[in-house]
């Protein structure tokens, strides 16, 4: 396997590429067109009979990215994997990708030129419900929009002359012929971090400077796939019949892959006589997979990520050497003040439980940091007897031995799923405080037959994202509003539907802040919600302590994508333009006099003349459909208003009137649904020291 990797080394191009927890492995990153990004499991909200699967290829595409734009590869194999039922070995459902380039107009270098793509790329995909040995083609010759290059290519006569970009996006949404609904193209990159202070040493938030979302005006390739919930239940039953909503018959493991030919040979070619510079032959041989996000980036060490790339999940459950890293993981080190926890001043408020339930359990309680027994000490004990940790029912899994402290939190969470079994239910209703009993459920998306994969149970419902209860926090918050939120409380260890159990890592929305969420983890939050609370608890007081406030109230600095997501499928959004100022700063020159129209706009304010130094903004996605994101830069404090008319000059409504706003990049959602479809205009007004700028934005409303 070793030799296989190092020969596509070294055939491989190298490629430039901004630094990015995309490119999470030393071999990985050098071949970016295979390279997984992220992936999504959620039960579609505005279809919650249905489950999206998004997976993301090819990280940090700039969007000015010409001559050669970013395509899906030719000689990739993209696949989906589904394993639904814990009885069968392996795969259950796989959907398999291929994709096809054609140059259509090769006189010219331009990527789009007089009605033609010279990367005009289609897909064919095929299911198998039988692990791999069968195949049936479900779609052929589907559509792959172009890149969004810019007006000109897309809707000027020189170029497509398409509507907009918008009408090429949702026209390559296609139903297989088995009935998923189906999305292949470029799109704006949903994933967001700091991943400057990340990996400076763990700097999130910045002890210095402003978070910076590293990702923000790039963009990917998505592969989403929306499909009813009976197709992947594994008895083809629908979510109507589920017994409840944490019913474990309704449990899903994803992940995906990349994979290449064993052997690319490089043809040599002569004078006059063009032909193909590389072709591949051979076995295919997996790449780069993903399941549950920042496996790879952030628990994996670099001596091993190839290796794990190279691993199914159920080849990983298989294997010992891997077993450590997430029983005594790296990040834990940094959160414990006796170990290196002073050298990251960052992670101060992530403290790792030393001694909880002293009160309890004796003087030292249980002590979860690196090296540490954990829970081990209860091992075939009468009080783990009839729990989860009981040797006959998942103890073997979950206790296996001395010197695994998170093989009770950290383990099941990314390699087998969490139970609906004691202990880990929230302490809500658990007796005299002991996390061995019983107590309000809030999670069961347990699937053991596998290792890294994104578990999601489908019975649980959706969250509406207009929900107010709605929080990027998933199954954390889930946790809070349980321990904490009278409704909940008051049934004690009743069933409830919690706002945010379907949330990650009971699968994965695109809202969710999975870096926040999975340090919060690493800290032990989880332990603390199912009643294993940190050093500071004393039973006389609320459970949510100093130190556990402090972790609740932990954040990155980066905690949402940089445009608003899409309300249907395939939910991400259309990607940056390539004409569009997306990174960098701009340069300064001058800009004519904008005239805004007349009636209730304040021509005489609105006639301006300004450089990109004293105003930058732009809304994004435009066209829009129920909402759309204002950007702007301030180079120093001042106030800021925004207000919205139509194209008669009347005034729609004001968004922000002299809002005092610090220097810095800032973002305004404006919410369209009650906008009439056409043209309005989003006036900006900026008041600093330096005098008074103006900009109006035209917005289209689809």
């Amino acid at each position: 396997m070793k030799k296989i990797f190092k020969s596509i080394l070294m055939l491989l191009p190298l490629t430039t590429a901004l630094a990015s927890s995309h490119r999470e492995a030393p071999l990985i990153a050098n071949d970016p067109l295979a390279d997984n990004t992220d992936l999504y499991a959620f039960r579609s909200p505005d279809n919650p009979n249905t489950v999206t699967i998004i997976a993301n290829y090819i990280p940090v595409q700039i969007p000015h990215a010409g001559p050669n734009f970013y395509s899906f590869g030719e000689d990739v194999r993209y696949e989906i994997h589904i394993d639904n039922d814990v009885n069968t070995a392996g795969d259950d459902i796989i959907y398999r990708f291929s994709f096809s380039k054609t140059n259509e107009d090769g006189s010219t270098f331009f990527n789009i030129r007089l009605g033609q793509e010279n990367l005009k790329t289609t897909y064919d995909l095929e299911k198998s419900t039988d692990g791999g040995s069968t195949w049936t083609t479900i779609v052929t010759g589907g559509t792959v929009p172009p890149n969004n290059i810019g007006d000109r290519s897309i809707e000027g006569g020189a170029g497509l002359g398409a509507t907009d970009y918008e009408t090429l996006f949702t026209n390559a949404i296609t139903t297989a012929t088995t009935g998923e609904s189906v999305f292949c193209g470029p799109v704006d990159d949903p994933f967001f971090v700091d991943l400057g202070g990340i990996f400076d040493l763990g700097d999130a938030p910045r002890q210095s400077g402003t978070p910076v979302d590293a990702l923000k005006g790039l963009n990917v390739h998505s592969i989403a796939l929306q499909i009813p919930i009976a197709d992947l239940q594994k008895d083809g039953n629908p979510v109507s019949m589920a017994s409840n909503i944490l019913d474990g018959d309704y449990v899903i493991g994803v992940w995906a892959s990349a994979s290449r030919e064993a052997s690319r040979t490089l043809n040599p070619t002569t004078v006059n006589a063009p032909a193909d510079f590389s072709t591949t032959s051979g076995t295919w041989v997996q790449v780069s997979r993903l399941g549950m996000p920042l496996t790879n980036e952030a628990v994996i060490p670099i001596g091993m990520k190839d290796y794990w790339n190279a691993l199914s999940p159920y080849d990983e459950l298989a294997d010992t050497l891997l077993d450590d890293y997430f029983y005594n993981p790296e990040l834990a080190l940094y959160m414990d003040d006796s170990l290196f926890g002073g050298a990251v001043p960052a992670f101060a408020d992530l403290r790792v439980q030393r001694a909880s339930l002293q009160q309890i359990f004796g003087p030292n309680g249980f002590d979860f940091g690196n090296g540490n027994d954990g829970l081990y000490g209860l091992k075939g004990s009468l009080a783990v007897a009839g729990t989860a940790l009981d040797d006959a029912i998942f103890g073997t899994l979950l206790l296996p031995k001395a010197g695994a402290p998170r093989s009770v939190d950290l383990w099941p969470i990314f390699h087998t799923g969490v139970p609906n079994l004691e202990p880990y239910q929230l302490a809500t209703g658990k007796t005299g405080g002991n996390p061995l009993t019983t107590g309000k459920p809030f999670i069961n998306n347990f699937l053991p037959n596998g290792g890294d994969m994104l578990r999601l149970n489908m019975a649980v419902p959706p969250t509406d994202r207009n929900d107010p209860a709605f929080s990027s926090l998933g199954i954390v918050n889930a946790a809070v509003l349980g321990l904490t939120d009278p409704t909940f409380v008051a049934n004690g260890t009743a069933l409830d539907t919690i706002p945010n159990m379907d949330g990650f890592p009971n699968g994965r929305r695109l809202e969710d802040d999975v870096t926040r969420i999975e340090l919060q983890a690493v800290s032990g939050v989880a332990l603390a919600a199912i009643g294993l609370w940190y050093d500071d608890y004393d039973t006389a007081s609320s459970p949510v302590t100093a130190a556990l406030g402090g972790v609740l109230g932990y954040s990155t600095g980066v905690d949402s994508n940089d445009v608003a997501f899409r309300s249907s499928f395939p939910y991400v959004q259309t990607p940056w333009k390539g004409n569009a100022n997306n990174l960098g700063k701009a340069i300064a020159y001058a800009q004519p006099a904008i005239l805004a129209p007349s009636a209730n706009c304040d021509t005489t304010t609105d006639i301006v003349t300004y450089t990109n130094e004293q105003i930058t903004a732009s809304v994004y996605p435009n066209p829009a459909l129920n909402n759309t994101t204002l950007s702007y830069s301030l180079n120093e404090e001042g106030k800021v208003s925004v207000r919205l008319f139509d194209v008669q000059g009347k005034v729609i409504t004001d968004l922000i009137t002299n809002r005092l706003t610090t220097a810095g990049e800032h973002q305004l959602v404006i919410k369209t649904d009650n906008i009439a479809k056409g043209a309005f205009y989003a006036k900006l007004t900026i008041e600093t020291t330096a005098g008074k700028a103006v900009k109006v934005l035209k917005v289209l409303k689809k």
